[in-house]
């Protein structure tokens, strides 16, 4: 009987050799504490990617076995915080000595947060996808928090056309009229042929990367939704009654806008912040009208900073 087992790892060599920029696993699934802003911990299921770079050219392969354990400790017996990303992303590289000098990990999971409705004071859950992002590259270290926030938004010209139908309907009505009696326009108004056409407008996505600082010790989750819905002033509802619908009508026909005005608008909400040491945003308008959507992109820019 064999007293050991082989280890295709150690006891062979590459079939060709070279580097390899990242070597790893991804779509781990595992449940994991967070440490955020709006709460000391919180569980959620996350998915996971783990990597090193493979500089040894000749080397078979990397231990695979001792990144998963490793993020199974945190699992079982951590908290996901700024310190222990940075303690998880040197312990990855110091198990592949004279293997691996580079390490990256991410960490994608849903962020449920209670949210109060606009006018009615009613309370529901919103998920908002949100992902962690560390790397540690030839001892530069970066950390990422990426979030994605849901929104409504009214197209302008499709709005200033409706108020151009409203406008002649309201000159066919009362064209002959000498006098116009101001409650007959009340009711009239009242009525789909008062207001014979409404603007078009669509569920939209705000996708919001920031390069976080060492000065970091729990992620900003909260406060970055926070500042993103704010500044947009239309985020999707959880729960709505006819008041708050009737709310969210009127916060979406103050704030029409196009992708760029949305860009913009969030552009120079994120400059404002000193929170945040660079950051790159992606404003998709889910058209309703075309079968296509409306994208735009902006970033801080920053020498040396992410990149459109």
């Amino acid at each position: 009987m064999p007293t050991s087992m082989p280890d295709i790892a150690h006891q062979t060599t590459a079939q060709t050799e070279g580097k390899l920029d990242w070597v790893g696993m991804s779509n781990i699934e595992m449940p994991l504490m967070v440490a955020s802003d709006s709460a000391a911990e919180r569980m959620v299921s996350a998915h996971i990617d783990a990597f090193v770079n493979l500089k040894e050219p000749q080397a078979k392969g990397i231990h695979m076995s001792r990144l998963y354990l490793q993020l199974d400790e945190l699992s079982s017996n951590g908290v996901l915080t700024y310190q222990s990303l940075v303690t998880l992303l040197d312990g990855f590289i110091s198990s592949h000595q004279d293997l691996s000098d580079n390490a990256k990990v991410q960490f994608s999971f849903e962020y449920h947060l209670r949210r109060k409705s606009l006018i009615s004071g009613k309370q529901g859950w919103k998920a908002y996808p949100v992902t962690i992002t560390g790397k540690l590259n030839q001892g530069k270290l970066d950390v990422e928090l990426a979030v994605d926030v849901r929104y409504s938004s009214t197209c302008p010209c499709s709005a200033a056309l409706a108020r151009q139908l409203i406008q002649q309907a309201f000159q066919n009505k009362f064209t002959d009229d000498k006098q116009v009696d101001l409650n007959e326009i009340h009711d009239w108004l009242g009525t789909t042929e008062g207001i014979v056409a409404t603007p078009h407008s669509q569920r939209s996505v705000a996708e919001i990367k920031v390069k976080l600082g060492n000065n970091v010790k729990e992620f900003p989750i909260t406060d970055l939704v926070d500042v993103i819905e704010q500044s947009l002033q239309t985020p999707v509802q959880a729960a709505v009654k006819r008041e708050d619908e009737q709310e969210f009508a009127r916060l979406n026909g103050q704030n029409l806008m196009f992708c760029e005005d949305a860009a913009r608008r969030l552009q120079h909400t994120m400059n404002l912040s000193e929170q945040y040491d660079d950051f790159w945003l992606k404003i998709n308008h889910l058209e309703s009208l075309h079968a296509h959507d409306a994208v735009s992109i902006t970033t801080k820019g920053i020498t040396n900073g992410y990149q459109p």
